[in-house]
């Protein structure tokens, strides 16, 4: 896959780094071949930080956020005490994957396949399984003696490129750990177990218990039928046995059934993400064809997908009026309004498109897409000082929040505060692991001549914290 090339070959290239040189912490003893909830992290940084330059990857804060919300059920049926980070991968393979630190991505092509939601959900439950049973960690752990640049490299080869094994071999090879790799697949009772612990959490979390079978059996399915012995990337990074089915439909036997019905916003993102593929006429064409002849799942989603795909094609007069019509479905969520508001943007009525998010806003204060879209919106329409009244607020909640601070940036510059700008500027390089962009930009700030003693003392303070971390990072 495009993307796995990507990622391999970007993770092996930062060895030469400052921090490359920086050994694994002492892992214990022989006995002890985890590697610790902080590295793991570390690792799962290093290998999200590299991937979000791929055009591959989704940055979309809609798809993330449901994403998380239906691996949110899961985490908490299964008792999860780590927080998991979710991110779509445009790529028609049906996989999903599990990276150290609880970063998991999901594939386009599986969302694409998924009948249903409960399906969706046993993919995902199955990948949280591989994460809260320490098994990438017990896998990784093993290679005690390989520098961090190695093992994430070695993890983005395996982890992700196993799907591909020319490039997982040749990654490997690159990292000079060509012996290790054979030690990093998932075994079959890592297997059985991620299958396990997976069940019970789409059962706790209220899904079809009985989706995990079905979509072993629909992989199984795609085997036989596959004529040019090509498989799926499921079925490459996790075997479907006759005996997993088996497993998985036994351990249903005897449970009530449960029907799941299928979300709003499950139709929604894929809608959205089938209507941002390909040629933008063709979508048009086919959510045309599937509205007009209602071959759809949902008439709301069909009709979601019809207004973005007109919005790609620059026809923004007929998106308005099928968003009429999306709205005389009645369909909440706000999904609808982030639509709405990019539809009034191509309007050029920014001043609509913000109120109507203000508003949006107003009735669900903590959705961070609509977050996004609202001061997209300020900032389009001018108001500068609006979006950055908007966005003070929004850091002192999400600190960590690279986005914000990005945007940030961005307004503080249309208003000739050069301190701020670098500052923000800064802290965004800081959330993304740049250290040297992130001391320069805060440099940049320290000289800017147009800050108090009060803002001139924090960036000194910040200055500071940054370089030590710096160094220590050079020492390890």
């Amino acid at each position: 896959m495009r993307a796995f090339a990507f990622f391999a070959a970007a993770l092996i290239a930062l060895a030469p780094r400052a921090w490359a040189q920086s050994a694994l912490p002492d892992l214990g003893s022989a006995s002890d071949t985890e590697l610790s909830p902080q590295m793991e992290r570390r690792l799962g940084e290093s290998i999200v930080r590299e991937m979000r330059r791929d055009p591959q990857f989704i940055d979309d804060p809609e798809v993330s956020e449901y994403l998380g919300s239906v691996g949110g059920r899961l985490a908490q049926a299964m008792g999860a005490r780590q927080d998991f980070e979710f991110f779509g991968v445009r790529d028609p393979t049906i996989n999903a994957f599990a990276l150290p630190g609880g970063f998991v991505g999901v594939h386009t092509g599986l969302l694409n396949a998924s009948e249903s939601e409960s399906e969706l959900a046993s993919v995902l439950g199955h990948e949280l399984a591989h994460v809260t049973q320490r098994h990438i960690a017990r896998m990784l752990g093993q290679q005690k003696q390989m520098q961090i640049p190695v093992l994430a490299a070695l993890a983005a080869a395996v982890l992700l490129g196993r799907s591909r094994p020319d490039l997982a071999t040749g990654a490997t090879v690159a990292a000079q750990a060509g012996a290790a790799s054979a030690q990093l697949a998932y075994s079959r009772d890592f297997e059985r177990e991620a299958d396990r612990v997976g069940l019970q959490a789409l059962s706790g979390a209220g899904y079809d218990a009985r989706a995990m079978a079905s979509f072993f059996e629909k992989m199984q399915r795609s085997q036989r039928v596959s004529d040019d012995g090509t498989l799926p990337g499921y079925l490459r990074t996790h075997p479907i046995t006759t005996e997993r089915i088996a497993d998985a439909q036994n351990k249903v036997a005897g449970l009530p059934y449960k029907q799941h019905p299928d979300s709003l916003e499950f139709h929604l993102v894929r809608a959205k993400l089938r209507s941002e593929s390909g040629d933008a006429q063709d979508a048009v064409v086919y959510y045309e064809r599937s509205v007009s002849e209602r071959r759809y799942a949902n008439e709301a989603a069909a009709r979601y997908g019809l207004v973005s795909a007109l919005l790609r094609a620059r026809r923004a007069q007929a998106a308005e009026a099928e968003m009429a019509k999306l709205r005389a479905t009645g369909a909440p969520g706000s999904m609808l309004d982030t639509l709405e508001a990019r539809v009034r943007l191509a309007l050029n009525d920014p001043a609509g498109a913000e109120k109507l998010l203000a508003q949006a806003r107003s009735r669900q204060p903590h959705s961070r897409p609509l977050l996004y879209a609202h001061v997209s919106a300020l900032q389009e329409g001018g108001r500068h000082e609006q979006a950055a009244a908007v966005l003070t607020e929004a850091v002192r909640y999400y600190p960590g929040d690279p986005r914000l601070r990005a945007r940030q940036s961005r307004s503080y510059a249309a208003l000739g505060k050069r301190l701020l700008q670098h500052q923000a500027q800064g802290e965004y390089y800081a959330l993304q692991g740049s250290l040297p962009a992130a001391i320069e930009q805060l440099s940049l700030a320290r000289g800017a001549g147009d800050g108090d003693f009060y803002q001139l003392s924090v960036l000194d303070a910040r200055l500071k914290e940054l370089r030590a971390q710096q160094s220590a990072e050079g020492k390890r």
